[in-house]
């Protein structure tokens, strides 16, 4: 892991908090150039790619992690990381273009995901946002990688932010979807409205002792009503689901999940190890490299309107909105306009 951040090196910027409630998209100028784009979905229909060609498993850091390595290992790296409740088969159709074009894709299961394990049974399981992004680039450096395009969407957008504000050299560029998720337990105690407070039923739910033995023993269907609400559009097969399903039967899922949403809140501590990344976190720091972020139109889940984050990106920088009926899990429903925005970005 790296070192903590030169204090003297990075310049951050506070602002008030985000609502979740902001309904209105659109683009707040910056004093560099950008544009707002457009893509259609109907362009960006799934190859039904059902596997990947290779999972390799590395120890980094704190954790054993599962991986999918595609494409040629010595070409540029790009990392794609995946969501809550989901995994890496979110890139299964993405993979493939990007592993074409001469890149050396890798897409790790997050800690409590798939095959990627703790090393040891007394390490906390943390669920973090730091925590998070600190596994990312141990995985990195597990690899020898030393800088990688950066991208994922929801826990995978959250913490691929995190690390081009916290280790900007590590990341050549970055697609967020939903944009600028970082945040902090401060943010997190101001309440919404009530509206979206709604939306985020399930952390409340997760608060409960009640929620976490309900989602302990009804993982799979709790998982399969969050892809059916934050994704209302996406007609997904149950032989899609059960590929995923797996991936939520890991000993540390439950564990990793109610930690995280109980963290949010401050209902949970988080570890002493990351204090410092946190602390740097709570001031929303502005991110330097160059950055598209993207919206599905039909995205059910809670999310900023681009308005609102549009400012937190210093570089060069572009909004792209994927029409067509596109939800939450946007490089699975449009892996085509998700594969293009990487490849767009590695270029900038």
């Amino acid at each position: 892991m790296s070192s903590p951040i030169d204090l003297q090196r990075r310049r951050f910027f506070g602002i008030a908090a985000m609502t979740l409630a902001a309904a209105e998209f659109g683009m707040a100028s910056l004093a560099n150039a950008q544009t707002t784009a457009t893509a259609s979905s109907q362009s960006s229909k799934s190859a039904n790619h059902t596997s990947f060609p290779s999972m390799k498993q590395i120890n980094a850091g704190l954790l054993n992690i599962g991986y999918a390595d595609v494409g040629p290992i010595d070409g540029p790296a790009i990392l794609l990381l995946h969501g809550w409740p989901y995994d890496i088969y979110s890139y299964v159709d993405v993979a493939p273009i990007l592993a074409s074009a001469g890149y050396r894709v890798l897409i790790p299961y997050l800690r409590g995901n798939g095959t990627t394990r703790f090393l040891s049974d007394e390490t906390m399981r943390n669920g973090q946002q730091a925590a998070l992004a600190a596994d990312m680039i141990a995985f990195l450096d597990a690899l020898e990688v030393k800088q990688a395009v950066v991208a994922g969407y929801d826990w995978g957008a959250r913490t691929a932010d995190i690390m081009a504000a916290l280790w900007p050299e590590r990341c050549k560029g970055l697609v967020s979807v939903s944009g600028y998720l970082i945040g902090s337990q401060e943010i997190n105690k101001k309440p919404l409205a009530p509206k979206a407070e709604l939306s985020w039923w399930y952390q409340f739910y997760f608060a409960t002792e009640r929620g976490q033995a309900g989602y302990a023993a009804n993982t799979r269907d709790f998982v399969r009503l969050i892809w059916q609400t934050a994704s209302p559009n996406w007609k997904f097969t149950d032989e899609t689901f059960n590929r995923s399903a797996p991936a939520f039967d890991n000993p540390d899922h439950v564990a990793i999940t109610i930690h995280n949403y109980r963290w949010r809140l401050g209902l949970a501590e988080g570890e002493t190890r990351y204090n410092a990344y946190e602390r740097e976190l709570a001031k929303l720091p502005i991110i330097t490299v160059p950055t598209i972020t993207m919206e599905g139109d039909a995205n059910g889940a809670p999310h900023p309107a681009p308005a609102a984050y549009a400012s937190k990106f210093s570089g060069r920088y572009e909004h792209r909105e994927v029409t067509g009926g596109v939800g939450h899990n946007l490089p699975q429903e449009a892996p085509q306009a998700f594969a293009k925005a990487v490849l767009d970005v590695a270029k900038l």
